[in-house]
Parts: structure tokens; sequence; C-alpha cells
């Protein structure tokens, strides 16, 4: 499954390419729907092959190279055409789920540049085409979990199973050969790249704030109207008189380090730090992973910067990872735009940055965010260093750090989310960033979100739950899919009640000082 870590394509004489049709993507395993749930409810209100079309990529690749390999957005262009042209022009309805959300975005903007970089569709295609883009689970801005696991081959997940049965992942053979392999794999894959945290410090919060500020993980959630939205305001800033999590803080060398106000924090700039000499001894390097070419200087200057923030991160990634963020910020870009008329916004590596670029002109057609909330989501990190560096990789989550009232354990502060995505990440672009006429939405295409509140399945029969809100379980969520049902038959954002939200996401949207 690893791509060349230089080119980001095929390794030589490797070809392993994706399943298209319905059954591309309809069960991940036997027994493990993916979209089948939804194949099947469009099924009965008469949806069948020819009026509905799986759009599979190769989700390693950076969305360019989807198509300098296997053309795959030109697929993807004529697909909706035939659709919309053998269906006396109705306007295709499309439904991008976690990282199709970021692939779709890219979608709109290719389909419309002139070729050779874009589709050559002209200013109006998706305004054309598209009734409806229903986003399920979308990381808009991307998800602290990418951070983890660029950074360390670990989230929560792991850092978990290493606390349960820290012989089991200590133990060399299976340390070694599971979370380098995970590493030199996932960081071959540019599209892994597409998930760092978009926005920086303006939407993630610095050493002293964050949006999420005076989030408790206690709370029970029943659904708001705008009165209540307003009214919490002032109960939120009343909550975080009590010991708040730094969110602003992704990731900090220490628990202390994660708590301390930031004047007591001594940093030391890691970015001009001498790597010295190569940590690794020969016997390592048949596992390949770029620490091996960073030196112990460069590890400690890491650890001796204590704290990094979003815009930080991207500076650190560069650090201790050149070779593939050379790659991927070729492909990929995490700033905000100052002025989106800038003709440099016209390049591939802005499209699928909704802070860098912006919405078709298309005012018929709408956009739904539709994603879980009330499950505990990685937000940021407590990391320690290695103890044996040498053949490891250097930096790992620090599990022993726990703190009820920090929604802190074992070492990752969680937040409200789908387990994956944050609200702030699923939420912030339709809550704000694209809502009415701005500069990223400039012809005021409406924008609805619909948020699902997680509850477990009550019984082993119900298997993954008909009322989750977990990131791919959600796909078989029943309120879920009668809201994409209904817009699949014709219904609009107004016909579905509007907004229908249990989170925090307007208040902390409020808090993010977006020129818009």
């Amino acid at each position: 499954m690893s791509l060349d870590n230089e080119t980001g394509l095929d390794p030589c004489g490797i070809r392993v390419r994706p399943v298209s049709g319905l059954v591309a993507a309809d069960y991940f395993a036997p027994g493990y729907f993916v979209w089948a749930v939804l194949i099947a409810n469009l099924a009965r209100i008469g949806y069948e092959e020819k009026t509905m079309y799986m759009a599979a990529y190769d989700w390693r690749l950076s969305f360019q190279n989807t198509e300098a390999r296997d053309q795959t957005l030109s697929r993807i262009k004529s697909n909706i055409e035939l659709i919309v042209a053998t269906n006396g022009g109705k306007k295709a309805v499309v439904i991008p789920h976690s990282m199709g959300v970021l692939y779709f975005l890219h979608f709109m903007k290719w389909v419309e540049a002139p070729a050779p970089m874009g589709g050559g569709g002209g200013p109006d295609w998706c305004s054309k085409h598209i009734k409806a883009v229903v986003n399920i689970g979308g990381p808009f801005l991307g998800v602290p979990k990418a951070i983890a696991g660029l950074f360390s081959a670990e989230a929560k997940d792991i850092a978990v199973v290493r606390a349960i049965a820290p012989g089991f992942l200590d133990n060399d053979i299976f340390q070694l050969q599971t979370l380098q392999h995970v590493m030199r794999m996932s960081r071959s894959w540019d599209s892994t790249m597409s998930m760092i945290p978009r926005g920086g410090d303006t939407i993630w919060g610095g050493l002293d704030w964050s949006p999420e500020e005076g989030y408790s993980c206690a709370k029970k959630r029943e659904r708001k109207n705008d009165t209540q939205i307003a009214e919490e305001a002032g109960v939120e800033s009343a909550v975080s008189q009590t010991r708040s999590a730094k969110y602003g803080r992704i990731i900090s060398f220490g628990k202390d380090v994660a708590e301390a106000p930031s004047s007591d924090v001594e940093r030391i700039d890691f970015r001009d730090a001498v790597k010295g000499h190569s940590a690794a001894n020969t016997t390592c390097r048949d596992v390949w992973t770029e620490y091996h070419d960073m030196g112990f200087g460069g590890i400690n200057a890491v650890a001796e910067y204590k704290t990094y923030t979003a815009e930080s991160i991207v500076d650190l990634l560069h650090f201790v990872a050149p070779k593939m963020m050379a790659r991927g910020t070729a492909h990929f870009s995490y700033g905000i735009a100052d002025n989106l008329d800038d003709p440099k916004y016209k390049h591939y590596k802005y499209w699928s940055n909704p802070l860098e670029t912006k919405l078709p002109n298309a005012p018929e057609m709408e956009i739904f965010s539709l994603y879980g909330v009330g499950l505990p989501t990685e937000r940021a990190y407590i990391y320690k260093l290695s103890p044996a560096a040498e053949c490891y990789i250097p930096f790992q989550i620090d599990t022993s750090a726990d703190d009820e009232e920090t929604c802190l354990k074992d070492g990752v502060y969680s937040v409200d989310g789908d387990e994956t995505v944050p609200v702030l990440s699923a939420g912030f672009m339709c809550a704000k960033g694209w809502r009415g006429k701005t500069r990223f939405n400039p012809s005021g295409i409406r924008t609805y979100i619909r948020e699902y509140s997680h509850s477990p399945p009550a019984n082993l029969l119900e298997g993954r739950g008909t009322l989750s809100g977990a990131h791919v379980d959600i796909m078989g969520n029943f309120a879920l899919i009668e809201d994409v049902i209904r817009v699949a038959a014709g219904a609009s954002g107004e016909e579905l009640g509007g907004d229908q939200v249990y989170s925090n996401i307007f208040n902390w949207s409020e808090k993010i000082d977006l020129q818009l």
C-alpha cells in the first residue's frame, strides 16, 4: 500500500488501484458497512445504477495526482454530466464523506478552472450541474489527529493500547515493526497531508486562548434554538472561570507545559537547531522514517520548544519530515488568504483549503454539513521523549497524563465531535465562513448545519447503532439517512428545517476573528 516517497505515485513495479462502482465502498469488510445502508435507502426511493454513481478514488494520492495518474476528476465530471443529461437536466446531489469532502472542494475548483491544470468546464459548471453538496463528517479545516499520526504514528487508539497493555506496544519487535511500518506507509501518502489543521492560530487558538475554551466534557446535550444559543454565550464565560484545557497548544512536551501560563514557558526555537549526527545505527535502516536522519540534536530541539500551536506545527513537520512536507506542500496549503483575487490562488494546491478559495458562483446550489457530536474527539496532545530513540520514533504520547476536569485522558485532550473530526472543523465554514455572502462565498450559496447527537447502540443486536454520531457509523444513522434521502428527493435546506444544532459551534465560531 505504500507509495514512492519521492513522487507520491506508484513505487517501481507495483500498481494498486481503487475498485469502481457502487461496490467500491458499500462495505469495508463483510458486515462492516460504509455506504451500503445509504445506497439501499436511495434505491427505495427509486435510485439505481443509472441515476446513482459512486465516485471512488485512490485516497492515498494527493487530489491533483488522482487526475494525473487515473483521470479521476475527469471521470467524475463526465459522469455527473451524463447523469444530468440523461435525467432531463435534473441537477445532481453530491454526497461526500470524510476526506471526500475536501476532495470534492478540490473538484469544484478543478472543474471550472481552465485546462491543462483544471477541467475547463467554465465558470458556471457547478451552477448548471449541482443542486446540493451534502457533506458528511467533513474535516473542512483539518484534524488534530493527523498531526499525531504524522508526528509519531499514533493517535488515541494506539496510545490507549499502550496504556492498557504497556508490555505489548513496548515489546521491541511489535513496536518497531508496527509503528515504524505504519509511519513509513502513511508518510508516503500525500493525502495524509490534506488533513493537517488549516487556518493556523486564527482558527485553532494560540498559547493562551482557543475557541472551545471553557468546554466541559460532561454536558448532556439537548437540541438548541437561537435564544438558547445566545444565552449560553453568557453561561460559557462563567464556566471558563474553572480550569479549562488550553486547546490552542496542540502539542505540549509535559503536562506542566500544557497547563502553565505562557509567560512561564521558556522555549528555545527549534527552527535553526543543528540536527547533529544520525541517531540510527545501521540495524534499523530496514524501516525508514525521516527520524533516522534527524540526530539527537534535532530531537532534543523539538522537545525544548515545549509547546506547539497550529501555526508552529506546520514548521515542526517541516523540521522532522522535510522530504514528506516538500511533497505535501506542493499539493496542499494551510493558510488564510489575505486577498482571494491574488493570481497565486489559481494554483491547485489551494483548492481544497476553504480559507484560500472561493466557492463556485452558484447561488441556487446549497451546501450542507452533516456530522456527529457528543463523542470525545482528539484536540491536543501531551508528548514525551521515547526512552530509546535509537530504533524508535523518538516521540510518544505520554499516556500517564490524566485530568478529568480538563478533558485530559491518556495524554489526549478531547473536545466535542464525532471521535475523529472536532466540531470546529466540521461546522465552522457552514456556521460562519460561508454564511451569507462572504469573501469565501461571493454568490451567497446557502449553507446548513445538521448535527446528530450520538447515542450508543441499545444492545448487541443493534450492531453499530442507528443513532450513532461516530465518524463512520453515522452512515447508518437513521436521522442522517432521512435527511440525505429528502435532499436526494428534492427537498431544500429550508424544508429540512434549517440548522439542527446540539454543540456550541455558533458560539465558538463567534470567537474566531476572521475577516469575512
